[in-house]
């Protein structure tokens, strides 16, 4: 028996398809057999499966759970949660690795499957052999003489349990909205054991997104939020992306703390615990971010963008401390390492504690810096990479300073500006950040200048 995928589905950081067109019941099984495949020789005999609240969901853990079982390999069934809820389940109970089915932060129809193994991210190149394995039908597995069992249990209590284990902040009022992803369940019993005042949005898990669409990084998806904390003058606000990875978050004045800037209020409170610890950042994150982690004593650490590649560089550098400019934070520092929003909304709060402010003046003390948006714009999937070559190219004869971790990140007195190629689309990114408007407008203009020279210019906005 062999199965191919779509060509679209295997991504860099996990599968995803949009259900009934590139993503079908057969696909799920042919993950859950490969998957399973690969654990068994292994060694391994046994892998926790989760899933969100999408529609489709349920059907698809099915078949994928019939994949695992063929293969010889149990299942462990932790049932409809948010993907940190899996990851938890994987880093604590008796299993190889698990298998998260969620769309994340995509629109209703998507579905997909993010997976850990033994501990370790998994992606890029475990993600490619799965479709080979699937293409070849190469599934003989040590185990498939027997069939794997399934046996659900609820572990929702005991993580949330987790998640407070140790809780040493004070009491806010805090609103927060689950925007009726997989996180609703969790908020509502995580609230229930915090102190203070809470007031919650949108817990119930329908995976049609009536209120609106699960991702905090868009500003028009914090609009419910924002009125929320101004109608009860809360202290600050958080959000969550559909399967609960992602976090967002407001200060009292309605005004967003983006990932980085989210980074900046967890390091300060951290660096006190551990004394130059290494704090790491993707590419797109604020220099002032990187700046103030080096003036608390901190090693700030510029890496690639990509949940999966950050985890594996913490795990590297044995940072306590990571995030991303999309709103994944990871906390190895009394933790696991993995992006867990709910965890990460407790540690705000234990932050703004430690740190003797509230969330809106820590908001407010940080530098003003003006941003483009995160620019994404179609370019040919063969040139992709190529126009970023070029790009440095050039930029290494000008002599500019550029730092070439992931693309092309230019300093300029102005600010910086970032280009590069999306691992997972055929687009490239581009991101600026100065100090005045002035400024910014020249960073963009010589991102334009790169890209004419590439002859490209900046197309219209592609999505996620």
């Amino acid at each position: 028996m062999t199965h191919n995928f779509h060509p679209t589905m295997l991504r860099e950081y996990d599968i995803r398809g949009v259900v009934g067109d590139t993503l079908s019941d057969a696909d799920a099984y042919a993950i859950g057999r490969s998957f399973a495949t690969m654990v068994a020789r292994a060694g391994g005999t046994r892998i926790a499966v989760g899933y969100d609240g999408r529609l489709s969901s349920p059907m698809l853990a099915d078949a994928l759970v019939r994949g695992v079982t063929d293969a010889g390999v149990d299942v462990l069934n932790v049932g409809l949660g948010p993907t940190p809820m899996l990851y938890y389940a994987a880093a604590t109970q008796d299993v190889a690795g698990g298998i998260q089915i969620t769309g994340s932060h995509n629109p209703p129809d998507y579905n997909g499957f993010k997976m850990t193994l033994q501990g370790r991210p998994f992606y890029g190149a475990d993600i490619q052999a799965i479709g080979t394995m699937a293409a070849a039908g190469d599934w003989e597995s040590p185990a498939a003489d027997g069939k794997g069992t399934a046996e659900t249990v609820d572990i929702l209590d005991a993580y949330v349990d987790r998640l407070v284990e140790g809780f040493a902040g004070t009491a806010f009022r805090i609103g927060w909205d689950a925007g009726n992803g997989a996180a609703g369940r969790v908020i509502e019993k995580l609230t229930e054991r915090l102190p203070g005042e809470h007031h919650l949005l949108f817990t119930d898990i329908d995976g049609t997104f009536p209120n609106h669409h699960p991702d905090p990084t868009e500003e028009k998806n914090l609009a419910d939020l924002r009125k929320l904390v101004a109608e009860k003058s809360l202290d600050f606000g958080v959000a969550f992306d559909g399967d609960g990875d992602r976090i967002g978050a407001i200060d009292g004045q309605g005004r967003v703390i983006w990932g980085d800037q989210l980074l900046q209020i967890y390091a300060a409170a951290l660096l006190k615990d551990h004394p130059g610890a290494t704090v790491i950042a993707d590419v797109k994150a604020s220099q002032a971010l990187f700046d103030r982690v080096a003036e608390l004593g901190g090693q700030p650490l510029m890496w690639k963008t990509g949940h999966s590649l950050i985890k594996a560089k913490m795990k590297e550098t044995n940072s306590p401390l990571a995030g991303e400019m999309s709103g994944h934070i990871f906390f190895a520092d009394r933790y696991y390492g993995f992006d867990d929003a709910p965890y990460a909304a407790v540690r705000l709060i234990e932050a703004a504690g430690k740190l003797g402010q509230s969330v809106t003046d820590l908001r407010g003390g940080m530098a003003p810096m003006v941003n483009t948006p995160e620019m994404r714009f179609q370019v040919d999937e063969a040139r992709k990479f190529a126009i970023v070559d070029e790009v440095l190219d050039r930029l290494a004869t000008s002599g500019a300073q550029v730092d070439r971790t992931d693309g092309a990140r230019v300093l300029t007195d102005d600010g910086w500006w970032l280009l590069r190629a999306s691992n997972t689309q055929d687009v490239l990114v581009a991101r600026a950040e100065a100090a005045d408007e002035a400024g910014l407008a020249r960073l963009v203009a010589a991102i334009d200048e790169q890209l004419a020279l590439s002859g490209v210019q900046r197309g219209p906005q592609a999505g996620h």
